[in-house]
């Protein structure tokens, strides 16, 4: 079966139940989004965020790429996507909180880790390279820690992506003004898919702490 079958198989199924639930929801909706946090996270198949925190239509405003990662602020001219949303859901909606969450066994950071891709020529491989080249100073730091590249140095560097990140997004001056103000909270969470777990930045300390 073709997959785009399963998937209106899929939207069938959502009609008869989800959406005919949330009638009214869904109506509501239909005039405009007010979602009070964003969440920034992998685009990895197994880690839905909406799925994870168990949210319903319209609570949570998505981005998701390679690794879960914030670039830093860039004035030049060029299609910074992931900025372009960061500006919609900060200005535009003005959601009051952002969480970058990383995740276990992530294969962008495992890229940035091995660099598997740091050689690529432009081709197959070239915008993953120029992607997760943001993380090579984290990745040096996880190196230096880990005396080979076990599943700890893997971890090691999936928690330290989410840190470049949240240093990253305090590189924007209306992210970073908002949050001295206090109108704008920053949080930096790690879902492990093998323990189902997630686990959230305290960042006074730099440690993990499971939910």
């Amino acid at each position: 079966m073709p997959y785009l079958e399963r998937l209106i198989e899929g939207y069938r199924r959502f009609r008869e139940s989800d959406w005919a639930h949330e009638r009214d929801r869904w109506a509501d909706m239909a005039e405009g989004q007010s979602p009070r946090v964003m969440i920034l996270s992998c685009a990895d198949s197994r880690v839905d965020p909406a799925q994870i925190f168990d949210a319903r239509p319209g609570e949570m405003f998505v981005v998701r790429n390679i690794a879960g990662l914030a670039p830093p602020y860039e004035t030049s001219h060029g299609f910074h996507g992931v900025s372009a949303a960061l500006e919609f859901a900060v200005s535009q909606l003005e959601v009051g909180e952002i969480l970058v969450m990383g995740h276990g066994l992530c294969g962008g950071c495992a890229a940035a880790l091995t660099g598997q891709f740091d050689e690529t020529e432009p081709g197959e491989g070239h915008f993953i390279a120029d992607w997760v080249r943001m993380l090579h100073e984290a990745r040096d730091a996880v190196r230096g820690r880990h005396g080979e590249l076990d599943r700890d140095a893997f971890l090691d560097m999936e928690r330290e992506a989410v840190k470049v990140s949240l240093a990253n997004l305090r590189t924007f001056p209306w992210i970073a003004s908002r949050e001295q103000s206090g109108n704008l909270k920053l949080h930096g969470a790690h879902f492990s898919i093998a323990e189902g777990r997630l686990y959230v930045l305290d960042e006074a300390e730099g440690n993990f702490r499971p939910v």
